[in-house]
């Protein structure tokens, strides 16, 4: 493949690779806590990080990453302690990102509105070495958190009442939870762009729960779907010269659609060969149900 000749191509084909990891990675604790749309949020307010690192002359991601994680902690406290009044806080929390990274980047010397397009729409060319490193670096840090502390996390998204019972520390977790998703969607900012990363973030773990309903399954095949659809958009945005954010998008929409369809016939060939396995002189309401294995929860 000759896009493998070219330094920017492999760098915007390793951040692709890692952006797929995390994104769902994360996802799968977001959308079952019901809070698909964090993600969007936080794009909103890493754009004040991107205007502030272009007008201070520091990194736009890691700037953006320091941006992001207090606009993350500052959304779980209006959760906790907002009440009534909290979605009228996250609204002007959301806009008021927007609006700070337009201005800080107009303010920066030799800035304008067209600095900003490659952070909200991905941008293949301009993802340079010291973006790599700081890719790198964030996605080690999310697939440790996912991963290393998989139970907890999905404890408290599952029941956070029960979580807490159990003796698991919530309030922390889930502010864990809220700061590796806004560290995704840094990682994410340069392929998928901060207004198109929370879809990668919702739409491959949806598609997963097409197939499987255990965790474990869930999280595999959303990995997997993430990575397969950032690597063929970034591909296809190379030859065909079209922004890769709304490539990847539109792909895992596809795919999305595609598992929709495919899990149709499944079911019925599932629900066929349980009925099969039931004893011929037992009413299907008085039939056992299955034992459910350790980690299939059914919903993930």
């Amino acid at each position: 493949m000759d896009l493998l000749n070219y330094a920017f191509m492999q760098r915007a084909l390793l951040a692709a690779v890692l952006v797929g990891i995390t994104a769902p990675a994360v996802g799968i604790y977001l959308v079952q806590r019901r809070q698909a749309l964090m993600g969007d949020g936080i794009g909103h307010v890493a754009m004040t990080g991107v205007g502030l690192g272009f007008l201070l002359s520091w990194s736009p991601v890691w700037m953006a990453t320091t941006v992001s994680v207090l606009g993350a902690v500052i959304m779980e406290l209006i959760r906790w302690y907002g009440k009534t009044r909290g979605d009228i806080a996250l609204a002007m929390l959301f806009y008021g990102g927007m609006a700070g990274g337009v201005m800080f980047i107009n303010l920066a010397p030799g800035g304008s509105n067209a600095n900003l397009t490659s952070y909200l729409f991905g941008s293949l060319s301009t993802v340079s070495e010291s973006d790599v490193t700081a890719i790198c670096l964030l996605a080690a840090f999310v697939v440790l958190v996912t991963l290393g502390l998989r139970r907890q996390l999905f404890a408290v998204s599952q029941d956070e009442e029960f979580a807490r019972v159990t003796g698991l520390p919530v309030r922390a977790l889930n502010l864990l939870t809220a700061v590796t998703a806004a560290v995704t969607v840094t990682v994410a900012m340069r392929v998928v762009g901060l207004l198109l990363v929370s879809a990668l973030m919702v739409v491959p773990v949806a598609a997963a729960q097409q197939l499987s309903r255990s965790f474990a399954a869930t999280f595999a095949i959303a990995v997997a779907i993430g990575v397969t659809v950032t690597i063929g958009g970034t591909v296809t945005s190379y030859y065909q010269d079209v922004p890769p954010g709304a490539t990847i998008v539109l792909l895992t929409i596809a795919a999305f659609v595609a598992l929709s369809v495919l899990a149709a016939p499944l079911a019925r060939r599932r629900a066929r060969a349980l009925a099969a396995a039931q004893p011929a002189g037992d009413p299907a309401e008085c039939a056992i149900p299955a034992t459910r294995a350790p980690g299939d929860e059914v919903g993930v």
